[in-house]
């Protein structure tokens, strides 16, 4: 059975409930709005982390319309915060798509990601759980506290896998949890039980950003940015790190400094990217993830019913995995 229907088999009915409340979430009846919701509506996606959700309230209960209100507002929210990023980053694409500010313009992507957020921020209120609100916000200031770090990580520090884990932490590593906590919190879950569920999330969020990182050392029409593409951001990662970090190579702790500060040229990259993967940075990535793998495998094994573990590992397996 193909690894997706094995995830979504025990809560079909379910995400079929958040995606009609979500498509309605992003539906409006005027011309430009109504537009440029529809561009972003028609993104699509695999629902992964509304899939984390719904798993996470079954396995601690049942999915309610708390849970599913909690994962349109948390997909909203994320959703807000790429339209912006896409402005900040002058993106003109998003996995294969144009961007909404390539589409129109950064002011029409602003407004619209401000109204995204405020339709999160309702479908959040109609969960009636101040613990979920709470934990929405705190994810929102994450989520922004993540890109400040990582526009401002231009010191000595940017080249540390500390920091660069720390970045993770209040981006992906946040968004993840936030899944998990929210989905147990909905089915009846109390924060003061919530660690090792937020925990799992960390780990999931974690494996997902390195692979995301992995992809940008290769050229894949599947995967909709260009080799290089956060170099070019200005952003240094995983695999690049560890093969800066354990060689003893000037000139490219030179052109990692370039990187840094936003005057690298593209054979430049090019000479980054092919210096990494001859000194196992691809290699120390994909060991960082198996790592991690393993202990939420553990999770899995002890935390989640018998009936939903099929379910859990193939969304291990599939985060591990993944091509785009």
């Amino acid at each position: 059975m193909d690894n997706q229907l094995v995830i979504t088999a025990p809560i079909q009915r379910e995400l079929n409930d958040f995606i009609e409340m979500f498509n309605h979430a992003l539906t409006h009846p005027d011309g430009l709005l109504g537009q440029a919701l529809s561009h972003i509506r028609n993104r699509g996606g695999k629902r992964m982390r509304p899939i984390l959700v719904l798993l996470m309230a079954k396995n601690y209960g049942v999915v309610n319309e708390a849970t599913l209100h909690s994962a349109v507002g948390l997909e909203l929210l994320h959703t807000a915060s790429l339209v912006h990023d896409d402005v900040v980053d002058e993106a003109q694409e998003r996995r294969g798509q144009q961007s909404v500010n390539a589409c129109y313009d950064n002011k029409v992507a602003v407004l619209v990601g401000d109204y995204v957020l405020s339709t999160a921020l309702y479908h959040v209120s109609m969960t009636h759980q101040e613990a979920i609100f709470r934990q929405i916000a705190e994810l929102g200031r994450a989520l922004a506290n993540g890109e400040i770090l990582q526009l401002t990580n231009t010191d000595e520090n940017g080249l540390s896998e500390e920091k660069y884990f720390q970045v993770i932490e209040n981006k992906t590593g946040a968004l993840f949890e936030s899944c998990c906590i929210i989905g147990a919190l909905s089915a009846g879950l109390t924060m003061n039980d919530i660690q090792e569920v937020r925990r799992f999330g960390s780990i999931i969020g974690t494996i997902f950003q390195i692979r995301d990182d992995i992809f940008d050392y290769y050229d894949s029409k599947e995967i909709g940015k260009p080799t290089g593409n956060d170099m070019a951001e200005g952003k240094l990662t995983l695999p690049v790190l560890y093969a800066l970090n354990h060689t003893d190579d000037a000139a490219m702790q030179s052109l990692a400094k370039k990187v840094k500060n936003g005057t690298v040229t593209p054979d430049e990259i090019a000479t980054l990217v092919s210096f990494t993967k001859a000194h196992g940075g691809i290699d120390y990535a994909m060991q960082k993830m198996d790592e991690l793998a393993a202990e939420g495998l553990e999770f899995i094994r002890k935390s989640v019913k018998p009936e939903l573990q099929d379910a859990f590992t193939a969304y291990l397996e599939y985060v591990i995995q993944r091509k785009n």
